[in-house]
């Protein structure tokens, strides 16, 4: 049976002499970076990454970036390593007031089908173009962002060997401006690659985040191969990923809240009706207990969320018993049924509000927003209805429904914190 294939490449860095501070060449990922920020980063640092990954200059802004990265790599602002490598990168930050670490390893692997089993999406992609990366993926050859991966493993002897490689002092580090330090280190031992490259051989890889860029990296090796550009085992078959082990305690998992706007039919008090037959039902009058009573929740093992509709009026849902969601989606596993996002999809925003899966997929009525003020704010201002605030996806959730080979609702999880863009590239060409 086919397993994660991984193997280490020569990374493509920028060259801080010549182009300026690491900390200024660097963004976050593309997708979340508007034009005001993406200007800014240029201001500040016209070599910046962000002129590669969301490239916006001249009438064909990705023949541009194309361009732009050859002048790059001939002036010697990016240049390759020496040797073929596996870089451990570790990011530490704050969440949940303390401050946390989480490490993993940067690797070319090879990409497979979905239905090879090898490698797993964990939620549907929301209906938007992956046009866009696939496009500068054909002009530059390069993937400038890594795509991030779970692993099992239950002894952690692939951490333990990458802590290993990472007691000295990193290759480079810097800290960005929302706090989070970024160190980068690189393992060329051809045994330590060797023993890492065999750790992986009989295991799957979970995509955590960049969903949309893996199916990019297939349609892209289709591509190439369909126009005599590559062939099978060719570097077009590999691509960057980041790959963290799934029981690493510094894994984050933010949950994102649900907004209801434009409903024409919206009433709170038929909602509240709707859900008394499956739910417990709380009121409270101020949102200052709200975080704590569902974490109260989320350690009891039960699945909770706060309703809320205004003014610091909500309701905490508590679902009375997990059974009905078996009758509800009869055609998922259990670790399906009984996700925090299931439960409310089906029994309260589907069953009680009429939002179906298309209306969701096309954010229709329903938005989402990883920050719990904003679903607050929004609901106070009236730019939405009503906000669901919900608990987080735990990771074993997320392994369970993926290793059932299905899929969460969009937006089940947020992965916290995103991977910086810019400390090493994946240069297609260059073995």
């Amino acid at each position: 049976m086919t397993m994660a294939e991984i193997k280490p490449f020569r990374g493509m860095r920028f060259d801080t002499d010549k182009a300026g501070e690491l900390k200024t060449l660097c963004c976050p990922p593309y997708d979340i970076i508007s034009e005001a920020e993406r200007k800014a980063f240029i201001a500040e640092n016209q070599y910046n990454v962000i002129r590669l990954e969301l490239p916006k200059e001249g009438e064909n802004v990705y023949a541009r970036a194309g361009e732009i990265l050859d002048k790059w790599r001939k002036d010697g602002i990016l240049i390759h390593d020496d040797k073929p490598a596996i870089y451990v990168y570790e990011m530490e930050f704050n969440a949940y007031n303390t401050r946390k670490c989480v490490k993993g390893m940067i690797a070319r692997v090879k990409v497979e089908e979905f239905s090879k089993g090898v490698i797993l999406p964990h939620e549907f992609t929301l209906s938007k173009a992956k046009t866009d990366r696939f496009n500068l993926m054909k002009a530059t050859n390069c993937n400038f962002s890594q795509i991030y991966a779970l692993y099992m493993d239950s002894d952690h002897t692939t951490l333990h060997t990458i802590d290993e490689e990472s007691r000295l002092d990193p290759m480079c580090a810097f800290t960005d401006d929302d706090r989070i330090t970024h160190r980068l280190w690189k393992i060329t031992d051809e045994a330590v690659i060797a023993k890492l490259i065999a750790d992986f051989a009989d295991r799957k890889l979970y995509i955590a985040d960049g969903h949309h860029r893996y199916e990019t990296a297939l349609n892209y090796r289709n591509y190439c191969r369909e126009n005599g550009i590559s062939k099978e085992g060719d570097p077009q078959d590999y691509q960057m990923i980041y790959l963290v082990d799934m029981e690493h305690p510094g894994l984050v998992v933010f949950p994102t809240h649900r907004l209801v706007r434009g409903l024409a039919s919206f009433n709170k008090h038929n909602v509240l009706a709707g859900c008394e037959e499956y739910f417990e039902i709380e009121k409270h009058v101020s949102v200052g207990n709200m975080n704590t009573l569902l974490t109260q929740r989320y350690n009891e093992g039960k699945k909770a969320f706060a309703f809320y509709c205004g003014k610091g009026e909500w309701y905490l849902l508590t679902l009375k018993d997990i059974a009905v969601m078996s009758r509800v989606l009869p055609d998922v596993s259990a670790a399906s049924q009984q996700l925090d996002v299931s439960v409310l999809h089906s029994l309260v925003l589907e069953k009680t509000m009429g939002i179906d899966k298309e209306n969701m997929a096309n954010q229709i009525n329903l938005t989402y927003t990883k920050f719990f003020e904003e679903a607050i704010v929004s609901v106070d201002k009236g730019e939405s209805q009503c906000s669901f605030i919900l608990n987080p996806t735990r990771v074993t959730e997320i392994r369970d429904v993926a290793a059932a080979g299905e899929k969460m609702p969009q937006k089940s999880t947020y992965f916290y914190p995103k991977m910086i863009t810019g400390m090493v590239m994946n240069d297609i060409g260059v073995e």
